[in-house]
């Protein structure tokens, strides 16, 4: 287990017609997706998959902040760590800032290890990848 911070490569992407409302105003439901696209892409940037044989996480609980909104245009950085990990499971803080470093978003995000439909041990490829102990 480890309960010291993991950290992750940032993502970064741009705010497009289809994020935001008729104000340019991005939709608030656009942050997870943002914040699912930055888990996504930290294991494709490792020629990897965050699909790996049966094994992946599903979310079991999300708690999120909405401090300001991004808006059409912007590019966004998406910072994420791990800040715990057991058997089973991984929690993650996850924020979202604008280009001028304000934060926009932040959420802590419980992932739990299934292998097929059912909850399972972490495999090692994914502690291997994910920088964690078990």
């Amino acid at each position: 287990m480890r309960s010291d911070e993991s950290e992750i490569p940032d993502y970064r992407c741009r705010i497009y017609y289809e994020d935001v409302d008729a104000g340019g105003i991005c939709y608030h439901s656009r942050y997870l997706n943002f914040c699912e696209r930055a888990r996504s892409e930290f294991f494709f940037s490792r020629g990897s998959s965050p699909l790996q044989e049966a094994y992946h996480f599903v979310v079991k609980h999300i708690d999120a902040d909405f401090f300001a909104p991004a808006r059409f245009g912007e590019e966004i950085r998406v910072s994420s760590s791990i800040i715990e990990s057991k058997r089973v499971s991984i929690t993650m803080l996850q924020r979202v800032y604008d280009p001028k470093e304000r934060l926009l978003f932040s959420m802590t995000i419980l992932l739990a290890c299934l292998k097929g439909d059912r909850i399972s041990k972490i495999p090692e490829s994914y502690s291997h990848l994910l920088g964690i102990e078990k």
